[in-house]
């Protein structure tokens, strides 16, 4: 038997029951067996078994590399060991005690281009690409959510905040990057998990939370047209696919939360993890429904900006839409 042979007989899961590691790796993620448990979980299985990482080291690796870690197998040892195990044999390798946890890896704060407030015609041109307000780009702008940047050889408007760890830029055209195909390009090093607009938390009892550029100015739309600046804050994922960033939740404990998930399938099972996470911490969260909801085209909404061409017979199901 090959050891890719062996790789795919034995993985990771398989391996944990052999050694009779403490924890639970179904779990994503899950504690580490090789250090003393923390309060974060930070230790993922993933690729069907085959692999592991850990976040709050870096040690990631095979299953060959998580059974040298395991039990402090030289590698040839080790290889010697997992074709015994794949094979039947039976696992006389015993794990080594558990490691003081080591501090977390410091991750570095992100460098960005230098962005620009914007002129107010660029807040115009926006106003009209995104069917908002001119006065909620204003606000945007004053509170730091909103700038602008020449990006890829493009005038491109960016979503991120003064805590710098986050943005995505779009090109102020409407038009897809040519470099990547998408309209959206969250810029490198961003803390892509980072909810925009989380710094601003403490002064305010009700935040709307929601998924991507768009539907932040949105947000910031329907704020300021129902005058509730002093009562409301907008906070944006850049992304159905990501977990509020584990640092930003207890920002949001026993916070008022009202989310507006994307129509989509992906856009719902972000608001099920989201509000998972959040009622973790004691904030009080629900999600707006756009289902049944028109443009004024006759098109379904499919996301909170798209409310802001609501359809005039459906203007009034709106009423509701801040907490």
């Amino acid at each position: 038997m090959t050891l890719d042979e062996a790789k795919e007989r034995l993985r990771i899961p398989e391996l944990w029951a052999h050694l009779n590691l403490p924890g639970d790796c179904r779990k994503n993620p899950c504690h580490s067996p090789f250090y003393e448990q923390v309060s974060k979980a930070a230790f993922s299985v993933f690729d069907d078994g085959r692999a592991f990482k850990d976040l709050r080291t870096g040690e990631r690796g095979s299953a060959i590399d998580f059974l040298i870690l395991a039990t402090g197998l030289s590698r040839d040892a080790a290889c010697r060991k997992f074709l015994e195990l794949a094979g039947g044999g039976r696992c006389e390798a015993k794990p080594l005690p558990k490691r003081p946890a080591p501090a977390p890896q410091a991750r570095q704060k992100p460098t960005f281009p230098d962005f620009e407030t914007g002129t107010d015609a660029e807040l115009h041109e926006l106003a009209a690409l995104r069917h908002v307000s001119f006065f909620a780009l204003y606000l945007a702008r004053h509170v730091g959510l909103l700038r602008f940047a020449a990006w890829h050889g493009e005038r491109a408007w960016i979503v991120t905040d003064d805590e710098g760890l986050n943005a995505q830029a779009r090109r102020l055209d409407g038009e897809p990057w040519a470099h990547i195909g998408a309209k959206a390009q969250t810029l490198p090093g961003s803390w892509a998990s980072w909810p925009l607009g989380a710094k601003t938390c403490p002064p305010y009892p009700k935040f709307l939370l929601c998924e991507g550029g768009p539907d932040l100015l949105a947000a910031l739309h329907f704020i300021n047209a129902r005058h509730a600046e002093g009562d409301c804050f907008p906070l944006a994922m850049l992304g159905a696919s990501q977990r509020i960033h584990e640092d930003a939740l207890p920002i949001l404990a026993g916070k008022r939360v009202r989310i507006f998930p994307h129509t989509d399938a992906a856009g719902q099972a972000a608001a099920l993890r989201w509000t998972t996470q959040l009622e973790a911490v004691g904030a009080e969260v629900d999600a707006f429904s756009f289902s049944g909801l028109r443009m004024a085209d006759g098109s379904p909404v499919s996301d909170l900006n798209d409310c802001t061409q609501i359809h005039p017979e459906d203007a009034h199901e709106l009423e509701g839409l801040l907490p």
